[in-house]
């Protein structure tokens, strides 16, 4: 073929193979240059060769073998993989097996790196990306080198499987939970209450993925649609501080999960509705009808007035009686639980102290809770706190403006500590209480506080003594009604725990020996039930002369509580 004719045909194609080249290329320079390879290569065998019949065919087969060779070399000065090693890790289908190497391809081999083991993964990038000899691996890692030839060689062959499979995403990635609520039992460590684990949407869902499966790195990564390198570390994590279990590469959850069925909030509501019916109106016909209210070791004072200096303190029988209720509830029948297992038996003990068992509960939109259920909230603590003989008891309400709600133990110790001895020398100290609503500071003739002089703003019991005849009240009544409410206690035990994976059991069965005994749900249901009789009468009445007890009174049920 002459020159004119190999520089006709050249020309004719040099627009379609420069478009082939953009295609195949990150940025203009490279498509410039791998269009400049292939055109000389074709110019020069067209000129050369007399076997080319077509000359079509022979340029398109001449660009992809370019191409091929192209990549070749870039995979080898931009990326260090050893080039026969990285093509034993390409699929062999008729492309290929024509030199064509897309760059997607390559993308897709990294992915797939970020799939395996850290130890693997850190042995693959030394020695194909960073060109690392296999002794110096073994070195820096302090391993054998013959631990580094056998991670290459798994390595190798966990690679080239990923890159022939396709990796299903989970549900999460599309619908990830959310945690509605995250509790602790028990004392927290040093970094606080459990939920401060569990800020991040991605700790969350790592967690609720092994909830009754473990798990690898990787099936955890492909549930979430994320990539694996940010599980591993948020899961390596989570482990260290017993929130997961990690077993032969394997992770599984380690806290109470509760993610109701519509079928189980129907069950416990009617269970919780029967006991609240023989326990609380026994309760407060036994409070009503007594003396105990009056009892002087019963500390009380409340007002929405400025207090003067002269003023005496007054007790609110009112608050007291709708303040005893729940508390009587919680901590009556303590002698008359299951206590089989033992705390120690079900608890995690934490690397920073925290000795606990971490419960979450999972948003689910599509259950209908009750009516009344965001009243619990309001119920649920700080119900109470004990610091030996001393007892202090508070309430979330209207007539404790201060709120109790982060750091909530720290601050309950706190308290409990100033209050054991108060002298009405420290200003900061009587500070604290009144900003935490615990008490509201008397004032002289000129408008000045006067900090040794004071009124509570919570129920305050003296000692031990009267809070144990609060509790025998309790005591009596679930004594009386103890077969039937031990039979309502194990048929929705027994419901919870056909829901619970059985690795949690051990630690759902230690919190099912509270049912009727400080459980929130128990303390709700009594409240609602007196209120549903009438009962709470008594505070709407109260209410319209002292407005400022009551914020809302919203579905037959006073929300007494904030």
């Amino acid at each position: 073929m002459t020159r004119e004719q190999a520089e006709k045909i050249t020309i004719e194609h040099l627009k379609p193979i420069y478009g082939f080249a953009l295609k195949r290329c990150a940025n203009l320079q490279d498509a410039e240059d791998l269009t400049q390879e292939i055109v000389l290569k074709v110019f020069r065998a067209i000129l050369c060769r007399e076997d080319i019949e077509v000359p079509d065919k022979f340029i398109w087969t001449a660009a992809h073998n370019t191409l091929a060779n192209y990549y070749r070399g870039k995979v080898k000065t931009a990326v260090g993989l050893p080039i026969d090693d990285f093509l034993e890790l390409l699929p062999s289908d008729d492309d290929t097996a024509n030199g064509i190497v897309e760059q997607e391809t390559i993308d897709r081999l990294h992915v797939e790196i970020a799939y395996l083991s850290k130890l693997q993964r850190r042995i693959v990038i030394a020695y194909y990306f960073e060109n690392k000899k296999q002794e110096a691996i073994a070195s820096e890692l302090d391993i054998p080198l013959g631990t580094v030839k056998w991670h290459l060689f798994e390595a190798k062959k966990d690679l080239k499987k990923g890159m022939y499979t396709m990796r299903q995403t989970g549900e999460l990635k599309f619908n990830p939970i959310q945690f509605e609520l995250c509790g602790t039992n028990g004392s927290p460590g040093e970094k606080g209450a459990n939920c401060n684990f569990f800020r991040s949407t991605l700790s969350q869902n790592i967690v609720y993925s092994v909830w009754k499966e473990a798990k690898t790195i990787g099936e955890i990564a492909d549930n979430l649609g994320v990539s694996p390198v940010y599980v591993e570390s948020e899961a390596e994590y989570l482990a260290e501080y017993g929130f997961l279990i990690e077993k032969g590469g394997k992770y599984l959850c380690n806290i109470l999960m509760d993610e109701p069925s519509n079928e189980l909030i129907t069950l416990k509501d009617e269970i919780y509705s029967r006991a609240a019916k023989l326990f609380a109106n026994e309760l407060f016909d036994e409070l009503t009808n007594s003396k105990i209210l009056k009892d002087p070791r019963i500390i009380c004072g409340q007002t929405n007035l400025p207090i003067t200096f002269t003023e005496d303190t007054r007790a609110d029988d009112n608050f007291i009686l709708w303040s005893l209720i729940p508390y009587i509830t919680a901590l009556s029948g303590e002698s008359l639980m299951d206590k089989s297992i033992s705390f120690d038996e079900a608890a995690t003990l934490r690397p920073d102290g925290g000795h606990n068992i971490c419960h979450a509960s999972v948003a689910a939109p599509n259950v209908k809770r009750p009516m009344y259920f965001e009243s619990m909230l309001h119920f649920c603590g700080p119900f109470w706190n004990r610091n030996k003989d001393y007892i202090l008891w508070q309430i979330d309400s209207e007539w404790s403006t201060g709120r109790v709600r982060d750091g909530y133990i720290e601050k309950a110790n706190r308290i409990l500590s100033i209050l054991s001895k108060l002298d009405g020398s420290n200003e900061e100290d009587f500070a604290f209480l009144e900003e935490a609503g615990i008490i509201k500071t008397r004032m002289d003739i000129d408008g000045n506080k006067v900090w040794f002089k004071f009124v509570p703003q919570v129920v305050w019991l003296e000692n031990c003594e009267i809070k144990n005849r609060l509790i025998a009240i309790g005591d009596r009544i679930k004594e009386r009604h103890w077969a039937e409410l031990k039979d309502m206690k194990e048929s929705f035990a027994n419901s919870v725990l056909s829901e619970t994976p059985k690795h949690l059991h051990k630690m759902q069965e230690f919190e099912l020996q509270y049912i009727f005994f400080s459980d929130g749900w128990f303390i709700l249901h009594c409240m609602k039930e007196l209120v549903n009789n009438g009962l709470g009468e008594v505070i709407y009445n109260y209410a319209k002369e002292n407005p400022f007890i009551i914020k809302e009174y919203k579905e037959g049920f006073p929300i007494i509580m904030g």
